[in-house]
């Protein structure tokens, strides 16, 4: 989400959707149905008083931070070993993004609940997908195997397979199957079966959380654990047979580009320039300091995001490759713009 998103206000703390940041409409939904004590904010050192400053009543002692950035393998396991460390072994959590938005929200809170059952009952790794109406690239399948439950309209499914990036012809048949789920987080289990789950997958990673929830210190303990994604182990988890995937039964919006942005804001009738002057164009996104005018001419589908020290033009069906300036801002040493 460069130029907006940088390393000091990453895009979750933005209000990229309206008045409010992702952030502030994800943790504001969760107290509809939980406590304050009930929910935690995993962090880093150099995000929390970002997250302290547009939340203030959540309780110092729920916040998780991370000593350094090591990706999400070693950040969920460090949730688990900060729960499990406090008393909380055997109750369920569920990892909540706060770039993604879940409408409508009860029916978010009807899979969280059935997701809880679950977590109690068996120790599988539990996550979430949705069912595409067509093939998308780039992303990672579950297949869904035999049914296990379904209740209140939320179906759960054994994973029969996993497939990480799959090639076009295998998602199109699975899709036309209707057997494929789009893999969208939403990881749920109990800390303890969790950290088992590692024991038995990532000693790497479970060594050092178990010294830290017997005492040891946790920047010590962290700088021993390798980077890497969770899928690192779920791969394995869900060849194994011991995984399940909820078909989520709300609409989920992944705020992960700025096609992303637009699509959700005029989908939702938000989107508004009041600045912008336009000749023979259509599609495109403006995103511009207040007051500025931006005009467009005999173009379409564009993306603009002016932030005043940066300026992104590209074609909304490349905004995903925004990452790719990202990299070469680090080569030339442009760190200003990070």
């Amino acid at each position: 989400m460069w130029p907006a998103s940088r390393q000091k206000m990453p895009k979750h703390f933005l209000p990229l959707i309206g008045e409010k940041s992702l952030f502030q409409v994800t943790y504001e939904s969760l107290r509809n149905k939980f406590s304050i004590e009930d929910i935690y904010v995993s962090t880093n050192a150099g995000q929390v008083e970002i997250a302290k400053t547009q939340e203030r009543e959540i309780p110092e002692k729920n916040f998780i931070l991370e000593p350094e950035m090591k990706n999400h393998g070693p950040a969920t396991g460090l949730v688990a070993a900060f729960l499990l460390k406090n008393g909380l072994g055997d109750e369920p959590f569920m990892l909540v993004q706060p770039d993604d938005l879940r409408e409508p929200e009860e029916k978010f809170f009807e899979m969280m609940d059935a997701c809880d059952d679950l977590a109690r009952k068996c120790d599988k790794y539990i996550t979430g997908g949705i069912k595409p109406d067509y093939a998308i690239m780039g992303i990672d399948y579950l297949v869904k195997g035999n049914k296990v439950e379904s209740k209140n309209g939320v179906e759960v499914y054994e994973v029969a397979k996993f497939i990480w990036r799959g090639t076009k012809e295998m998602a199109e048949q699975l899709v036309s199957e209707g057997v494929a789920l789009t893999h969208s987080n939403h990881t749920c289990m109990t800390p303890n079966n969790f950290l088992k789950m590692y024991q038995k997958y990532q000693l790497e990673w479970y060594e050092p959380l178990m010294n830290y929830v017997n005492g040891a210190d946790l920047a010590t303990e962290y700088a021993k654990m390798p980077k890497g994604p969770i899928e690192d182990v779920t791969q394995k988890v869900h060849a194994a047979g011991e995984s399940l995937v909820v078909e989520l039964p709300f609409s989920w919006f992944d705020i992960g580009t700025w096609e992303s942005v637009d699509k959700y804001l005029k989908q939702k009738g938000l989107y508004e320039y009041k600045e912008e002057i336009n000749l023979e164009s259509e599609g495109s996104f403006i995103k511009a300091p207040q007051g500025k005018t931006v005009a467009l001419i005999g173009v379409k589908d564009l993306v603009v995001v002016d932030t005043g020290d940066a300026l992104l033009i590209c074609s909304k069906n490349q905004s995903g490759r925004v990452g790719e300036v990202v990299d070469k801002l680090k080569e030339g040493a442009k760190t200003n713009l990070l």
